[in-house]
């Protein structure tokens, strides 16, 4: 029964062969966007594993910093470091924006942490080459995919960033790569007006009579400075000390501070299972859309095959031929097209997953269930060609 399939692929190698290419291209396919899901989860994951919070404390009522804006006071983070359970807690900011590295852009997440030596909650962890921030200004730490190097500089809203270190997997939910800088610098960048803007408030301001009554000395004066100064930040990251639990620190944040707190596990499923969502959905869909057409191709083909060798199929049934025996021919020879093609997917998945933009995490878990998933669409779409095989008339080897 083997050597009947072996036999008739031999016949027409070359067909069977380009068939199994041509569908191990959309295998292929079909496993990167399984691969570009599984790597928007573990961007998610790595940017919280980065962050180094147990931790988020955010404006109330929000789903900041990551998915929602949040803006605090940044002298919230000395109450917070006198909570019971506090081992530490930093002040951080986070923008995506578009900076300019020697004449091209790269779009990036600009992160404002507090300078000094790793360990800080915000500071990124391990570093390939360089340094930590240790200035309050006008040093910048990059992932290396923004492709810097050290001593580059890296332009952000009007000032210019010498980078003193590179980092690496240091990304956002949308897998952009993160600049950090020190905190002062980015809190200017995020949140200060550029200087028409203040202009035009001043000029605004000035012309409210309010604001110049008699008896009210200064108070122009004071609402000016105040445009022109920032102290917000987007969230506080704390670091529980040992023995204590998250939520057992959180609870009285949220409530003799009046903020929303989220443990790491609300924290992932605000990035996971809503942030990631809609895009989750839509790549499902696009698998299920190239299984079908996977199937189709499949079916197609032997289909076709079958129908070229209705004479030879008639001549099996003459001599005696079980049904069965020709109904496994034709599944054998379904299954080793979609083993074909799985071996050319797996491969080309393979070779082309470092050149996507976004990062792309093959499982082997995800491997396995595609080779299982392919085997069983590849025996459904044999059952039509069986199917018309089954109904040849033994005649017709005669005719």
């Amino acid at each position: 029964m083997i050597s009947l399939a072996a036999r008739d692929i031999q016949h027409s190698w070359a067909k069977f062969i380009l068939t199994g290419v041509g569908l191990g291209l959309l295998i292929g396919v079909t496993l990167t966007m399984a691969g570009v899901f599984r790597g928007m989860v573990d961007d998610a994951q790595a940017l919280l594993n980065n962050s180094g919070a147990d931790l988020w404390v955010v404006q109330k009522d929000t789903q900041g910093p990551y998915a929602e804006s949040s803006s605090l006071k940044d002298d919230v983070v000395r109450s917070i470091r006198g909570m019971p359970g506090v081992a530490q807690a930093a002040n951080i900011t986070y923008f995506t924006m578009q900076v300019q590295t020697a004449g091209r852009e790269t779009r990036a997440m600009v992160v404002g942490v507090e300078p000094g030596a790793g360990g800080l909650p915000g500071q990124p962890g391990h570093l390939l080459a360089g340094r930590h921030l240790t200035r309050s200004h006008y040093e910048a730490v990059a992932d290396i995919k923004t492709g810097l190097a050290i001593g580059d500089r890296v332009q952000i809203r009007r000032h210019s960033y010498e980078v003193v270190g590179l980092t690496q997997r240091m990304v956002s939910s949308g897998g952009d790569p993160m600049v950090f800088i020190p905190l002062k610098d980015a809190q200017e960048a995020q949140f200060l007006k550029d200087n028409d803007a203040i202009v035009n408030d001043r000029i605004r301001t000035a012309a409210n009579p309010g604001f110049n009554r008699p008896g009210v000395p200064g108070l122009l004066e004071a609402v000016q400075n105040l445009q022109t100064s920032s102290r917000n930040v987007n969230a506080v990251l704390v670091q529980t000390q040992a023995g204590w639990g998250a939520e057992q620190v959180a609870e009285p944040i949220r409530r003799w501070k009046h903020l929303t707190v989220f443990t790491r596990n609300g924290m992932e499923e605000i990035l996971v299972q809503k942030l990631i969502a809609t895009s989750a959905r839509q790549i499902g869909m696009f698998l299920v859309i190239l299984a079908v057409v996977s199937a189709a191709i499949v079916a197609f083909i032997i289909y076709t095959m079958t129908l070229g060798k209705i004479r030879e199929i008639a001549v099996l049934k003459l001599i005696g031929t079980r049904n069965i025996t020709i109904a496994s021919m034709i599944l054998q020879q379904a299954l080793g097209l979609g083993v074909i093609g799985f071996v050319v997917g797996k491969v080309a998945a393979t070779l082309w997953a470092p050149v996507f933009p976004k990062f792309v995490l093959l499982l082997t878990q995800d491997a396995v269930l595609g080779f299982v998933a392919t085997l069983v669409i590849c025996a459904l779409a044999s059952t039509l060609a069986i199917r018309v095989a089954l109904q040849v008339d033994p005649a017709q080897a005669i005719s």
